[in-house]
């Protein structure tokens, strides 16, 4: 089985992009705390991530540097190629879903989502039900 759970910081905003099939894809990295013994310095993991689609949307329109995320699925992905004939390796994590860990602080020209919600037809004047 290969399954991922992470919890960490945004390193630096997501790259968002369009590929020319017209998918969208978001790579970033997220910085792990690793366990440590009483007393110890902090030590972190810096994991590369990609994700697809509406999560990569979602992960751009909503995460930015510092922000803590929690990868709730996510699947390791490993691959090579070869640059300036040495062969090298990565590793990733497919990410497919996420969720915050934070509340936006409120403030500045942050807009909440779905703020503007209803904001366009007065309460009741115009619904049909």
């Amino acid at each position: 089985m290969n399954r991922i759970i992470l919890l960490g910081r945004l390193v630096k905003d997501p790259e968002v992009k369009v590929t020319s099939n017209g998918k969208t894809f978001a790579r970033f990295t997220v910085a792990v705390n690793r366990r440590y013994v009483s007393g110890e310095k902090h030590d972190a993991d810096f994991i590369p991530c990609k994700a697809w689609g509406k999560t990569a949307e979602f992960v751009g329109n909503y995460f930015g540097k510092g922000d803590r995320i929690l990868i709730e699925d996510g699947t390791i992905s490993t691959g090579s190629y070869e640059k300036n004939g040495e062969k090298r390796y990565s590793v990733e994590v497919l990410v497919n879903g996420v969720r915050f860990v934070d509340q936006k602080k409120k403030g500045g020209n942050e807009q909440e989502p779905m703020k503007s919600f209803g904001s366009e037809v007065g309460y009741d004047e115009e619904i049909p039900f």
